[in-house]
């Protein structure tokens, strides 16, 4: 169809004119684009960055809410802090190397022991252990979509370090990053300074909490970003601050928040007994019964009771109640469905029903497990990292850990990071796949520790301190097949394949 600018243009450019047309009808040929189409179309032309400085703080406040006021929500973070950090925290095994590619196992343990000192009071404050801040941090991160921390490093003037180690994070909730300053010509948006190149160069942060009612306060400093962890769930390329992954679904929560409320008001004035008496011919009324100073007339009413006070022509009825409603438990489950499936958690968690079968109990579980590990990995790209490479560094620096001559400078921070794993659903048969897997060569036993989120050099030290001392005093069990395959001969070598490797070739005695 052609429009205004078409017909004027169509004398003196038809091949324009049909270029047009032909562009249009090629756009339209999408059906979701057509001019006649019966969907509501809504978009998102913004950036990212925009899209949040609009709505990021609404989206926080109202998430911060729901985690106080919805059990759903408070639910959801707690599974979800307990799938992706744990109650240990992100477990790190330090993997240094020699320059043949040897792992150093004492300093390993001496860089393990140095990490749990650390761990004990990690914080500025002091108050809280590093698992307690991590879950801290990863539920602040998850439900406001950032967090950030102050790496505080040195010599401070006024502050003494809670460990031998002069390194500590001041955390900060992301209200201190003021979505609404910018200074175009000094590279700030959103509180972040950056360069032509989208390099940041530090943050400009409040000194003091905005929501602590001292406005007057309310003066920034800068922090230089080699200084400052910032860890943000983001969703878009190019977006600079994070966004609550309740995003997508805080109006159905809300909606089941309030719906839920109107079903428990039902519910209780159903629970109020209430009886009315159905009256006949007015001419036989009389005024039996009770009657209140008001002359309301009552009828007391008791468990057992026999009730004959009726006047000729009454009759008593119920006034019933069809709530709660019979349809409000699959109304309920098919919203938390929808809502585990926008918050990457799993359903039967979420909403605590463990009803399904046990191939769908486990099909459920690898699939939300994914959802755990990528946050996971995200929070340990993001903070765990940084923080164990910044505190080991200054580490070294004032002596507190020695380097061996014989490490290798490139594999110092080497470490593999240990969160909370998938729990077997069936132990029997996990073992077992695991016990085939291993001697097929398809896995180590290192791998089938972290599956279990054991620390494999710990394990293995501990298995050999328990089997020497039952050797030591005679005590046999399963855990050690020397006693199964040398029964009856205390000098047996263990090494040994029990057989005689005599040239005669027959068996041992």
């Amino acid at each position: 169809m052609k429009n205004i600018i078409d017909r004027i243009i169509e004398p003196f450019a038809p091949g324009t004119v049909v270029q047009r047309l032909a562009a249009r009808q090629a756009i339209q040929a999408y059906e979701a684009a057509r001019p006649d189409r019966n969907h509501r179309a809504h978009r998102e032309s913004r950036s990212g960055d925009l899209a949040v400085q609009l709505a990021g703080k609404s989206l926080r406040e109202q998430a911060r809410f729901l985690d106080e006021n919805h059990d759903l929500v408070t639910g959801i973070f707690d599974r979800l802090e307990e799938r992706v950090i744990g109650a240990n925290g992100i477990g790190i095994e330090p993997m240094p190397m020699d320059a043949e590619g040897n792992r150093l196992e004492e300093f390993a343990a001496e860089l393990k022991d140095w990490w749990a000192e650390w761990s004990l009071a990690p914080e500025t404050s002091g108050e809280l252990t590093r698992p307690q801040m991590e879950r801290l941090v990863c539920r602040t991160w998850l439900r406001d979509g950032e967090a950030l921390a102050q790496q505080v490093q040195g010599r401070v003037p006024t502050f003494r370090y809670p460990t031998e180690t002069p390194f500590a994070l001041e955390l900060l909730e992301p209200d201190y990053l003021p979505l609404e300053y910018d200074d175009p010509a000094n590279g700030v948006y959103q509180g972040i300074e950056r360069n032509t190149w989208r390099q940041i160069r530090g943050y400009h942060v409040y000194k003091s909490h905005p929501g602590d009612m001292r406005a007057w306060q309310m003066a920034t400093k800068f922090v230089p970003a080699e200084s400052m962890i910032h860890i943000a769930h983001r969703k878009r390329l190019g977006q600079s601050r994070g966004i609550t992954i309740l995003h997508a679904v805080l109006k159905r929560l809300a909606d089941l928040k309030d719906y839920e409320e109107s079903e428990r008001v039902a519910a209780r004035l159903a629970a109020a007994l209430t009886m009315y008496i159905k009256k006949g011919d007015p001419a036989l009324f009389g005024t039996g019964g009770q009657q209140t100073a008001s002359g309301n007339r009552t009828i007391p009413v008791a468990p057992g009771m026999v009730f004959d006070g009726l006047q000729p022509g009454e009759d008593v009825g119920m006034i019933e109640s069809n709530r709660p409603s019979s349809l409000l438990e699959g109304f309920r489950s098919s919203m938390i469905r929808a809502v585990a499936a926008g918050t990457r958690s799993g359903y039967s968690t979420t909403n605590r029903d463990y009803n399904g079968t046990y191939s769908a109990q486990r099909q459920e579980l690898v699939e939300a497990q994914l959802g755990y590990d990528l946050l996971q990995g995200e929070f340990i790209d993001q903070w765990a990292r940084p923080v164990y490479r910044n505190a080991l560094r200054m580490a070294i620096a004032t002596g507190r850990i020695r380097l061996p001559r014989e490490l290798d400078r490139r594999t110092l921070n080497n470490a593999f990071y240990l969160g909370p794993v998938m729990p077997w659903i069936n132990p029997v048969h996990e073992a077992q796949a695991w016990k085939e897997t291993i001697r097929a060569g398809g896995a180590d036993e290192a791998e089938m520790a972290r599956a279990r989120g054991r620390n494999p050099q710990e394990l293995k030290r501990n298995r050999e301190a328990e089997i020497q001392r039952n050797r030591e005093a005679g005590l046999v069990y399963s855990s050690d097949p020397f006693h199964e395959y040398y029964a009856g001969d205390s000098h047996a070598d263990p090494a040994s394949d029990g057989t005689d490797s005599g040239a005669d070739g027959e068996d041992a005695d």
